[in-house]
């Protein structure tokens, strides 16, 4: 019995040896198109989720009578979109104007009078134009600190140099370069830090770049060797120092 098995066992040692590759090559093709799959999924489910979204405020203020979906039948996704960038269009077209400007100026001090209500628009309003106005005032450059000890490094995005108050009342004889500091895996959220000009390092690698490796936790590592190089460079020269 035990000649029986033994002379059995080479035979089917081939079989399940292919099995084996026969499994392996099907996950292994398994997860290479989830790898193409899945970014591709969630940036059309992000745009579809967006485009309804916006549809779901913008198409209640249009009246029942002009909307094309009463008449075809067919859900028009989208449509709420193309009125709101219209509209956006038209609003900022007559803001330039005379009476635009006129309009806006008795709104904004209708708003000033309203205590809670003004802190929340200037707050707002100042956001929006720092973001969509300045030239000077965007994350243009991607930057490591040593943050939150001395040894530890941080990616960071620079915004402008300190002013006013900020640049007077911090104590370097050097520029200070406000900076803020993204959170991983929600770069939207972080720290505003003043950081003397010295101990910030740039970077080659863009912005959007610095943001996957925030993201992604590490895990996307666009020009790492940029980054090691730039870090090994401070601290050779502050060893030298």
């Amino acid at each position: 019995m035990k000649r029986a098995m033994s002379q059995k066992s080479p035979d089917n040692e081939p079989v399940e040896r292919v099995k084996h590759h026969y499994f392996a090559g099907l996950r292994n093709n398994f997860l290479a198109g989830i790898v193409v799959i899945a970014p591709i999924a969630v940036t059309i489910w992000l745009i579809w989720s967006v485009i309804g979204w916006i549809d779901s405020w913008v198409l209640p203020f249009l009246p029942a009578q002009w909307s094309p979906e009463q008449y075809t039948g067919i859900n028009m996704r989208g449509l709420g979109v193309l009125i709101f960038l219209v509209f956006t269009v038209i609003i900022g077209w007559l803001a330039k104007g005379l009476i635009g400007r006129s309009l806006l100026n008795a709104g904004e001090h209708l708003v000033d009078r309203m205590p809670v209500v003004r802190s929340v628009y200037n707050g707002l309003k100042q956001i929006a134009e720092t973001v969509f106005s300045s030239r000077d005032a965007n994350f243009d450059r991607a930057c490591l600190i040593e943050y939150p000890r001395k040894g530890l490094w941080a990616i960071a995005f620079i915004s402008t140099e300190a002013k006013g108050e900020i640049n007077q009342k911090v104590q370097v004889n050097e520029p200070v370069v406000s900076v803020f500091l993204p959170t991983t895996p929600n770069p939207t959220s972080g720290f505003l830090l003043f950081v003397p000009r010295h101990d910030v390092v740039e970077l080659d690698m863009s912005v959007e770049d610095a943001a996957k490796l925030v993201i992604s936790a590490g895990l996307v590592y666009p020009n790492g060797k940029e980054a090691a190089a730039a870090v090994t460079e401070l601290a050779q020269t502050k060893k030298s120092a």
